[in-house]
């Protein structure tokens, strides 16, 4: 069964924001974050992933919201099989997300390590994030 193991929240302060997380609900930073795409911190409570991201064009947040924007941006689930999943996000008329698949560099296709992510749209504008490696700081789906 899918899990969720990731949330990322778009901020135009990633580090006061970071450090609300820290001390309010003692989150641990588990990396830093300085990509192309966003600069920020990934923390974890030891079974999810919260990135507190800036990211820094349209492309990469997604052009219906767009770098300035301030919020939940996406929630990331882990899934046994990509294949799978994509049969049944498109059954349920979630379609890839490629504009930002492409802007990231992520997406279905041959893993080369780390974390191969792939995009969707959700119900009400949610952008649905799945992945069968997970995500740094998190526990696997068996655990």
């Amino acid at each position: 069964m899918p899990k969720i193991k990731h949330i990322a929240i778009s901020t135009q302060d990633v580090d006061k924001t970071a450090k609300y997380y820290i001390e309010v609900f003692g989150m641990k930073e588990i990396a830093r974050v300085d990509s192309p795409g966003a600069t920020g911190y990934y923390l974890s409570d030891g079974d999810l992933n919260l990135a507190i991201l800036n990211f820094k064009n349209d492309q990469v947040a997604g052009v219906e919201r767009g770098k300035s924007y301030s919020g939940i941006h996406h929630i990331g689930f882990q899934v046994e099989s990509l294949d799978a999943m994509a049969e049944k996000m498109a059954e349920a008329g979630s379609p890839r997300r490629d504009d930002i698949n492409e802007a990231l560099g992520v997406g279905q296709g041959p893993r080369h390590g780390g974390n191969v992510e792939v995009k969707y749209s959700g119900p009400d504008g949610v952008i649905l994030d799945v992945s069968e490696t997970g995500w740094v700081g998190t526990s696997g789906l068996g655990d």
